[in-house]
């Protein structure tokens, strides 16, 4: 959430930064924002002349009745007063919501270092890594393979829940584990306390992230009010909310490991077969609270983070600079991470990592105290996927395989996994 005042002194910036993330439904929200501002300003102007006149004429009602004459005639008028503050009061407070609401409905500015485009088409790669591998064979799609040495079952996740709910079992389900339990012991030793959040969150732990009411079609909703996670983000960040940190413990580093749910709209072809878009998948998520002058280092220091897992999976990677028309509502600065499937010969997103600066942390209210000045500020969160599974499945499953069917598995990956292949 944007500051109101920042809003208010720089509504051209804004409808520029709206422009340039192509969400130009919220130029209506911005626009009536303005106008019901301006009226709550003025309303509470009126107000506050008016309740200091009501305050005032009781003062001087009480006088007259101490020296024994009459306030008929001055109550009659402060009844009429009181009437009109009572008023002034309820249409403050609607207006206090409306403005609330429309808040939420504003996206968060760019950087100035994020280019200018309109879609997937106008990001920057900015790095790329390692060499796609050429073997003598043609490699099987990860699908393919996968079905075939009976590692994932496609078939039964439709029966027991739909399309996009896999189901892996034995070694592709010792897999799952291998890599969970690597990102975790990876992040550990940078510094990330591992979390274990619920997997369940309710509207306000939702909205002060931001995915209410920005995605709301894309998360399952249950009864009682609550929806599924669509990333451990949400439950993490949540964790400071409405608190004062000490600003020595910045930067804070939180991990999580858990399934993730969202009802993305599919199509059809080879972009979302398998296990290349699914409703439910698992992921290690990174967050971090940092002071706002470390965001953009500590933006670096995740993407490389990511970055070197796949390098120890010796997985060909690149890294995109997200142009302003592909970030999202709530990110000021983002960078994808893009991994070579060589069955598919085609790139597949693994990471997503993002600072927010303040825009969460105004939502959450989650501030912390400078230790020199003893002032209040907010924090900035990042967050990033290190890593998302099933596409690094699938491209570990396609990059290291063998003509027999079998796969090698990285030598980093080997202690967790407890072989060094999957055959």
């Amino acid at each position: 959430m944007l500051e109101p005042k920042f809003i208010r002194d720089n509504p051209e910036a804004v409808r520029q930064a709206i422009r340039a993330k192509q969400l130009h439904s919220s130029l209506a929200k911005l626009d009536s924002y303005l106008l019901l501002e301006e009226e709550y300003r003025l309303l509470r102007t009126d107000l506050e002349a008016k309740q200091a006149r009501r305050n005032a004429d009781s003062k001087r009602i009480g006088e007259l009745k101490r020296q024994g004459q009459s306030a008929e005639a001055l109550m009659r008028d402060m009844a009429l007063l009181s009437a009109e503050v009572k008023k002034l009061e309820e249409r403050s407070r609607s207006l206090q919501e409306q403005l609330q609401a429309l808040l939420l409905e504003i996206p968060n500015l760019p950087h100035p270092s994020v280019p200018y485009g309109e879609s997937e088409h106008d990001n920057v790669v900015v790095k790329e890594w390692g060499e796609k591998s050429a073997p003598a064979f043609t490699p099987k799609p990860s699908w393919e393979l996968a079905t075939q040495q009976g590692w994932i079952d496609l078939e039964a996740g439709v029966k027991l829940a739909g399309t996009g709910f896999p189901v892996f079992r034995g070694l592709g389900a010792r897999l799952v584990r291998a890599l969970s339990s690597f990102f975790l012991s990876t992040l550990a030793e940078h510094g990330y306390e591992e979390v274990i959040p619920p997997l369940l969150v309710n509207a306000a732990t939702a909205t002060a992230t931001g995915q209410l009411p920005d995605k709301e079609g894309q998360m399952y909703q249950v009864e009682g009010g609550l929806y599924l996670i669509p990333t451990s983000e949400v439950p993490v960040t949540n964790l400071f909310r409405d608190q004062i940190l000490d600003e020595a413990l910045l930067p804070l580093k939180l991990c999580a490991y858990t399934p993730c749910f969202r009802r993305e709209a599919g199509s059809y072809g080879k972009e979302v077969r398998g296990i290349n878009r699914v409703h439910q998948f698992d992921k290690v998520e990174m967050v971090q609270f940092t002071h706002p002058e470390a965001s953009y280092q500590a933006l670096e220091a995740m993407t490389q983070l990511a970055e070197g897992l796949l390098a120890a999976l010796a997985l060909p990677y690149r890294r995109l600079l997200m142009c302003s028309g592909d970030m999202g509502f709530t990110q000021a600065k983002k960078y994808d991470l893009e991994v070579w499937a060589a069955g598919q010969e085609r790139w597949l997103e693994v990471s997503s990592v993002s600072n927010m600066e303040a825009f969460q942390a105004r939502r959450l209210a989650t501030r912390f105290r400078s230790a020199g000045k003893g002032k209040i500020e907010l924090v900035h969160t990042l967050n990033g996927s290190a890593l998302a599974l099933p596409r690094t499945i699938a491209a570990l499953l396609e990059t290291h395989q063998n003509q027999d069917g079998s796969v090698n598995i990285p030598t980093a990956l080997r202690p967790f996994f407890g072989a060094e292949r999957m055959a």
